[in-house]
């Protein structure tokens, strides 16, 4: 049984498509990020660093998104989220999602907030300046992947890196030129887009921009 403490749209996004893919038993909590639910004593005593998500294994707190979307896979080899493991695809399947986990959360991390730098305006524009140079040199790089090896991350063969992928390209829909702005990319889109399991999230989630 899972528990997935989520806000809408958040990282925890990919967690919870991961659990509706791999038909898990789960039930999701609310954390409210506008009214600071996160940095409450009660939920610092589940995930200290006060991120979303956390996600409950019968009743032990795990975090990191990348980290419960590659554990939600090894528990539900069933629903085929990731290659076997030792296989020349496995090694891949790793790589894409700590590539995409690297590259690019931390960008958007500070395109979203880039405050957390320093509290200058000027500052915060370099910031954000430099952060879309970079998510949008990632988009070049996959959108040629795809183009030439896809449909998926993996080729031919859906995994969980697709789901996070989607998220990502998700998050960059009211930058300067969103992910759907490269062909391959967009055309992934709304491929991924017509899987029930996106439909459900945002039923859901309640999310209605980009759904």
């Amino acid at each position: 049984m899972y528990t997935l403490y989520y806000s809408p749209g958040a990282a925890s996004l990919v967690v919870h498509l991961a659990l509706i893919e791999a038909g898990a038993e789960y039930e999701l909590k609310h954390v409210d990020l506008a009214a600071g639910e996160q940095r409450s004593p009660a939920y610092l005593k589940l995930n200290p660093d006060g991120f979303v998500p956390t996600l409950l294994i019968d009743g032990i707190p795990h975090a990191e998104a990348a980290a419960c979307l590659m554990t939600i896979a090894d528990r539900h080899p069933q629903a085929q989220l990731s290659p076997a493991q030792g296989s020349p695809q496995r090694a891949r399947w790793n790589q894409s999602i700590l590539h995409l986990t690297n590259s690019m959360h931390p960008a958007f991390r500070l395109w979203f907030y880039p405050g957390d730098i320093d509290d200058s305006e000027a500052i915060q524009a370099a910031v954000k300046d430099s952060c879309r140079r970079r998510i949008e040199s990632a988009w070049a790089r996959l959108d040629d992947q795809l183009a030439t090896s896809g449909p998926c991350l993996l080729g031919e063969t859906f995994s969980a890196a697709d789901l996070l992928l989607l998220m990502f390209m998700r998050w960059s829909r009211n930058m300067p030129r969103p992910a759907t702005q490269w062909p391959a990319l967009n055309e992934f889109a709304l491929r991924m887009k017509r899987r029930p399991s996106w439909k459900r999230l945002c039923e859901a989630e309640g999310l209605t921009e980009w759904a």
